[in-house]
């Protein structure tokens, strides 16, 4: 570990250094707005990011933008982010409460259904679907009957590519439902699942695929703007289209929704993180990140280490190697970044970091010939001379940096109002457009 982070420390400054020296500017890099009910889906190495409510400037800049974090790099959160804009190629309006999964016959295409247009020309489209080989958008003709188009809901997708999209908030009527329709993504065929004993109807809940192909629902919010109690939780089973309802113990979190679920490395517990309680109360800090372990259904808040972040809200959650990976939201500075990593790889105690270490390659490399000891004895002798060489070269290039230090390089910040991020400026600049559907945003479910 120590030798992993002397590494990370080496090539971060060595970028830096070479930036002083040159006494050039750092390349232009793609700054997204800030957003909540966005869309996130991790295809191969790529995180893609798009739609969702714009917290910044304007209401719909956010919406119009898309891009991805290649996370098969190493980065740090407290650094700025190679984000790589596709906006470009978006044909997707802006949206809020949109969500997405991986899906297709190949696996690789993102699959985006649902959500709100933040202009006064609503999109008939119930799904978009982006190839991530040939980076081009169409709108796919699905087979089977149609719905009326909804928002505020989580997509789950299962092994076979089928997407179950559960309850949500109906386009066009004030009303919340609780039915399950599902789209096969390899086919493109609409279906319906079971609503026999479905939970309530609830929007912006936590949903996550189990390993036993179960799906697991967790909290949400309810069209008188509460937050539901997290005291049980929903079993949907994939495999025999049935509901069930599992009462939990232990460590129960207050109600909330807003808040995201992901299961866990070790595949027998829940993560379930941020959320905003009843009257749009602001969870605690401590009281953000709970776990839940599905042999038991009991809560627990697990051992956590590192600068424990404000809680969010609205924000997306991915697992990602080691790493429970959340971005944007709502209720959080700026200076603990865009994007938040939970490393999650001791399910006996999680840590809050900033640095991302990327998976290993999926691909299995070519068996190696034997080696010999002499070879062995020539592999240590150079990684030995190699690294040697790196830190001499490192510190070379720091006296360098000395001789330049009165140099001042300059930081653009970008200014948030002193509020609790709210939204509020966001939602004020959409309400000239479509005043009616927005009154409910305001109410954030």
């Amino acid at each position: 570990m120590m030798l992993k982070n002397t590494l990370t420390y080496f090539v971060l400054l060595f970028n830096f250094l070479l930036i002083e020296i040159n006494g050039t500017s750092p390349p232009l890099i793609f700054k997204p707005t800030l957003r909540h009910l966005h869309a996130a889906t991790v295809i191969d190495d790529k995180l893609y990011i798009l739609s969702g409510m714009d917290d910044t400037i304007g209401g719909i800049v956010g919406g119009t933008q898309f891009f991805y974090l290649n996370v098969s790099a190493l980065f740090d959160t407290q650094m700025p982010l190679n984000w790589r804009d596709l906006t470009s190629k978006n044909i997707v309006p802006p949206q809020i409460g949109v969500t997405a999964v991986k899906g297709g016959a190949d696996n690789n295409t993102l699959i985006l259904y649902g959500g709100r247009n933040l202009t006064n020309i609503e999109s008939k489209a119930l799904v978009y679907a982006y190839d991530t080989q040939g980076n081009s958008w169409n709108i796919p003709t699905i087979s089977g009957e149609n719905h009326i188009k909804r928002r505020s809901l989580t997509a789950v997708v299962d092994y076979q590519g089928k997407v179950y999209l559960f309850g949500g908030k109906l386009l066009g009527f004030d009303s919340f439902v609780n039915d399950m329709i599902t789209l096969d993504t390899i086919n493109f065929r609409w279906g319906k699942g079971s609503s026999t004993n479905a939970p309530s109807s609830r929007v912006n809940y936590g949903a996550t695929l189990l390993p036993n192909q179960n799906i697991i629902y967790i909290g949400g919010g309810n069209s008188l703007n509460e937050s539901l109690p997290l005291d049980e939780v929903f079993i949907y089973d994939t495999k025999n289209n049935n509901w069930s309802t599992k009462k939990t113990s232990g460590l129960i979190p207050s109600n909330r929704y807003g808040l995201t679920a992901v299961l866990g490395l070790d595949g027998e517990q829940v993560i379930v993180y941020g959320g905003l309680g009843n009257n749009n109360i602001i969870i605690s800090p401590k009281e953000s990140l709970y776990t839940l372990n599905i042999n038991t259904f009991e809560w627990s808040i697990p051992k956590i280490t590192g600068n424990i972040p404000s809680c969010r809200y609205m924000h997306r959650a991915n697992v990602i190697g080691n790493y429970m990976v959340t971005t944007f939201g709502v209720g959080y500075n700026i200076t603990e970044g865009d994007v938040l990593l939970l490393d999650i790889s001791d399910k006996n105690e999680f840590k809050w970091t900033t640095t991302f270490y990327p998976p290993p390659p999926t691909s299995a490399p070519a068996p190696a010939p034997p080696s010999t000891p002499s070879k062995n004895k020539s592999v240590v002798i150079g990684l030995a001379t190699g690294f040697s060489l790196l830190c001499a070269f490192t510190v070379g290039m720091f006296f360098l940096y000395k001789r330049n230090k009165n140099r001042k390089v300059k930081v653009n910040t970008l200014h948030i109002p002193n509020s609790k991020l709210d939204n509020q400026s966001g939602q004020k600049a959409v309400e000239t457009i479509n005043e009616v559907d927005n009154h409910d945003e305001v109410k954030q479910v």
